[in-house]
């Protein structure tokens, strides 16, 4: 694996930190807040894992460059692009099926002889296929559209409340549902027991009064 050049022949990697002071924070305050960025924390720990991964057969970029590439990209995110985040679901979730093949090849491997390597590999293994599955099942819903529930509950004259439900995506506001331009009807569908409200014929609601009932004559005393 080669690096590519630069026409000058070299890579030059960037690892100069660049600190822009304001003028009501002091120079050590300016140097926190700069190495505080999320951008450049995970930046730093990425070159770490990568430069251990890679070895030291390469020339590898600087801190500035990772975190260039990590800011670029927590842009995007932020201006709701979510290809690298689709990306890297897919990637680990065929690393995490790799995983899974190959310890449930050396389970089998063991098995008959070394009982408790065996079942050590296998719930590994099975470890392995759980995050795979959680992975995709995260992914497929990553690019699943959303749908929100809007309830309308809608008093008609005479008491009678209707409820319709209208599901939107998350694309536009797309409905599938009752629109707004039709009527509200009052038949089976959407229906719900009717309010306690006003007569539509002017009789009003009776209330409930103060007197009591006639007390009923005791058939002992007949």
């Amino acid at each position: 694996m080669a690096n590519r050049k630069k026409p000058d022949g070299g890579m030059k990697p960037n690892n100069a930190l660049t600190v822009q002071q304001t003028t009501g924070e002091t120079g050590a305050q300016a140097m926190a807040r700069k190495l505080l960025q999320p951008t450049l924390k995970n930046a730093a720990a990425a070159s770490a894992f990568t430069s251990k991964m890679m070895g030291s057969e390469l020339e590898l970029p600087g801190v500035g460059d990772y975190a260039d590439h990590v800011l670029a990209m927590t842009r995007k995110a932020a201006d709701g692009d979510l290809a690298m985040a689709s990306k890297i679901l897919a990637a680990q979730a065929i690393t995490l099926d790799s995983m899974f093949a190959e310890l449930a090849r050396r389970a089998a491997l063991n098995m008959g002889d070394y009982i408790n390597a065996t079942e050590r590999y296998g719930r590994l293994a099975l470890k392995a296929q759980s995050n795979c599955r959680s992975t995709l099942e995260t992914l497929a819903k990553l690019h699943q559209p959303r749908e929100q529930t809007v309830r309308h509950v809608h008093v008609n004259e005479g008491g009678q409340a209707v409820i319709a439900d209208q599901f939107h995506h998350h694309d536009g506001g797309i409905k599938n549902a009752e629109s707004d331009e039709q009527s509200h009807t009052t038949g089976a569908t959407g229906q719900s027991p009717a309010m306690l409200g006003a007569d539509p014929f002017g009789n009003g609601v009776p209330i409930p009064g103060g007197e009591r009932e006639a007390a009923l004559s005791d058939a002992r005393r007949d």
